[in-house]
């Protein structure tokens, strides 16, 4: 091959990386994806009880309910940190807390922000009376 085809090749190959690259900045510069949304009478009998807790202040089985929720996996709307707090939803049958969470944003008990996953923070969405 000679010299000047090689050094061609070369920097066809640069801008394709460097377009890509640029590409995929954008892309992760939006943000966070959409949420889908969910009916509270779609989701668990059990996410519906805790979402009745949190409506009512309390009390809750397990100690780090309320705790404040990180969003470390950066999958819902960024806010300050202590903006989100979770909740455990019963699993049936598991001898820990389990996978599944309801996190709050804002005040828990009035909020309206409510997002539901179901297997510990890889995905949610947004509930919606």
């Amino acid at each position: 091959m000679r010299a000047s085809s090689l050094k061609s090749s070369l920097i066809k190959n640069w801008l394709v990386f460097l377009l890509g690259l640029m590409l995929s900045a954008s892309v992760l510069a939006r943000g966070p994806a959409p949420l889908d949304d969910v009916r509270l009478d779609q989701l668990p009998r059990e996410a519906q009880q805790t979402m009745g807790l949190i409506k009512d202040g309390g009390p809750y089985p397990y100690a780090k309910d309320g705790a404040v929720f990180g969003n470390y996996e950066g999958v819902l709307p960024k806010q300050k940190r202590g903006y989100y707090h979770e909740f455990t939803v019963k699993t049936p049958k598991a001898r820990n807390r389990g996978a599944r969470r309801i996190i709050s944003g804002g005040e828990p008990k009035s909020s309206g922000e409510y997002y539901y996953t179901s297997d510990h923070y890889a995905t949610f969405r947004r509930i919606r009376d």
